[in-house]
């Protein structure tokens, strides 16, 4: 229940900051350009607050937290007194008029630009495209264990993140990419990764096990290194020197599975079974875990144990694995506008991939997904919240860019329209155009809503 909450309450705390700065971009430019703005809204339906400012904008809080608009004084909406009627939106050159309506998607760029340059002044921890395991088509490319993906056709990739999204359009593609190389020993050599070879039931959240590669992760021994005292591990007689060999019916390899199987076995509610070995026997405990806070609204079950640590050689790789991306302001600013031209380009071409069919609609989220992905980064800390705030921004720039009628998009095109043709873009056409709007920003919504729960019942 608390996670649903958490999930809720970070949807609207982003979309009210979101729709605000692009609200606020047509308000800003229609003021520039002398329109008078009759009110400004953050959300539909009731106002839960409202004041009117001296200019006579009224600036209000309404009930349904899913957008917002400004509504500016226009004669196809109602009658205009002839004193005002310079002010008026449709009386303004078509120049100022695409220039209102295209501030909206350009101020969430910017926002992301913000965004994405404060997350870098932070720090966010990223881990390096470092190799684990690998078979099929990476291990014929010749990619060995350990080895760092320096760079993907020239495309530099600093983090598993900028990796990933460089092999997903060219896996989607089929394509041969040629892959820069770092050994453990600093010997840089070049290959040359053939996609061609991946099958038809490609799907793209599984790109690094179709192309044949595994993140390389710390193997560190199952074994308990300190007990929190009076935690329920302690309570149930777990002691420091124990190693774990199963919980419940799972059977334990080394620590990174402990968390998750501990998590797994506390969603019952009851009590978790755990197999240690302690000097060469084997026991059983009955541990129930205690809840621990994450952020606002988050809690995961614990009970009390941390492992003994790496040893030198693992801690040695460790190092040369995960970062804290972090740049000054200026650097950091450089490093913002390269993320949000980054991540641009790869959802464009997405976008255009699955018009045409080659990715997969499954890929559109809906509120439900973009809820649970605002949870669990605001719960992962601020820098990671920046990234999603950005991430989110863009998408919501770019979607509003779709020359949809009813979007921003949709009305810039009837502009652009009646700038060539020297003439409005007739009534009956915009009203057909409004209809077919509806029907394909309703299609998408659903779109999203089904594919949020598909992921969750599977």
């Amino acid at each position: 229940m608390l996670e649903v909450l958490g999930s809720i309450w970070w949807l609207i705390v982003a979309l009210g900051l979101l729709v605000t700065f692009h609200e606020f971009g047509h308000y800003w430019v229609a003021r520039r350009c002398g329109v008078k703005v009759l009110r400004f809204s953050v959300g539909f339906g009731k106002a839960l607050w409202k004041r009117t400012a001296r200019d006579g904008t009224e600036w209000q809080v309404a009930a349904i937290p899913l957008g917002g608009y400004v509504k500016m004084l226009d004669e196809r909406e109602g009658e205009v007194p002839a004193d005002e009627l310079d002010q008026a939106f449709n009386r303004k050159p078509v120049g100022q008029r695409i220039a209102i309506v295209a501030a909206g998607p350009v101020f969430n760029l910017v926002f992301a630009v913000f965004a994405f340059w404060v997350m870098f002044g932070v720090g966010i921890p990223e881990s390096r495209p470092i190799v684990g395991e690998v078979t099929g088509i990476a291990a014929e490319a010749g990619i060995r264990p350990e080895d760092e993906i320096i760079a993907l056709d020239g495309d530099r990739t600093r983090s598993w993140s900028h990796a990933i999204l460089g092999l997903v359009t060219r896996a989607l593609d089929r394509d041969e990419v040629q892959v820069e190389l770092e050994s453990v020993d600093g010997d840089r050599r070049e290959v040359t990764l053939d996609l061609s070879g991946i099958g038809d039931d490609y799907e793209e959240e599984r790109t690094l096990e179709a192309v044949g590669i595994a993140p390389w992760r710390p193997v560190i021994p199952a074994v308990i290194g300190e007990v929190t005292e009076g935690g329920p591990a302690e309570t149930a007689g777990l002691r420091p020197g124990d190693r774990i060999t199963a919980i419940g019916d799972e059977t334990i390899e080394n620590w990174n599975w402990v968390p998750y199987h501990i998590q797994a076995q506390a969603k019952g509610g009851g009590p978790i079974t755990m197999t240690v070995d302690r000097y060469g026997t084997e026991r059983q405990f009955e541990i129930t875990p205690a809840t621990q806070r994450e952020g606002l609204f988050g809690s995961r079950p614990v009970i009390g144990i941390v492992n003994e640590g790496p040893d030198e050689a693992t801690r040695a790789k460790m190092e040369r694995a995960y970062l804290l991306m972090r740049h000054g302001p200026v650097e950091g600013f450089g490093a913002a506008v390269a993320e949000t031209w980054r991540l641009s380009t790869a959802t464009l071409g997405l976008l255009g991939r699955m018009i045409t069919g080659t990715a997969s609609v499954r890929n559109v989220s809906g509120p439900i997904g973009i809820a649970q992905f605002a949870n669990s980064s605001a719960n992962a800390g601020l820098s990671n919240f920046l990234f999603f705030l950005g991430l989110i921004s863009l998408s919501l720039g770019i979607l509003n860019l779709l020359p949809i009628p009813v979007l921003d998009g949709g009305h810039l095109l009837y502009y652009l329209i009646e700038w060539v043709k020297g003439s409005p873009v007739s009534d009956q056409a915009q009203i057909a155009g409004q209809y077919v709007g509806l029907v394909a920003l309703f299609g998408l919504i659903s779109l999203g809503i089904v594919n949020d729960i598909l992921r969750l019942v599977g």
